[in-house]
């Protein structure tokens, strides 16, 4: 097993898809990391050497943001508009989507599945006894 900016990689994928699994790094960057790093994609993460290992860390721990700061910084983010009011602010607030879709019927990604309508019509009254 390796362990990059502590994220432990699984040892039968990729090394491109495996760089993936540390928040902050899509494909893109993991293919530029690598290129850099030069170090096959395609080649698999328990074939990995030391020198390789220690040459893409040193790349992210130089050149990106990832894990704890990346997510300090984007809740630092999300706060900042909270306290200053603004539109987006308040949508954070309230757990609506903040970058204008709509939310008559479809926002149940960022509610959770709210069902705040009533189905069909009004429920039967209770059955006497």
């Amino acid at each position: 097993m390796v362990r990059i900016s502590g994220v432990t990689l699984k040892d039968d994928k990729q090394i491109e898809t495996a760089l993936t699994y540390i928040y902050g790094i899509g494909r893109s960057s993991a293919r530029k990391i690598l290129q850099e790093a030069k170090v096959e994609r395609y080649k698999r993460v328990k074939d990995l050497k030391p020198e390789e290992v220690k040459r893409i860390q040193e790349i992210i721990n130089k050149n990106y943001k990832v894990e704890g700061d990346l997510r300090r910084e984007v809740m630092m983010s999300i706060k900042r508009l909270k306290e200053i009011g603004c539109w987006r602010g308040i949508r954070h607030i309230k757990g609506l989507p903040v970058r204008g879709q709509t939310t008559r019927v479809n926002s149940r990604t960022v509610r959770g599945n709210v069902r705040k309508t009533v189905g069909s019509g009004r429920k039967p009254p209770p059955a006497p006894k």
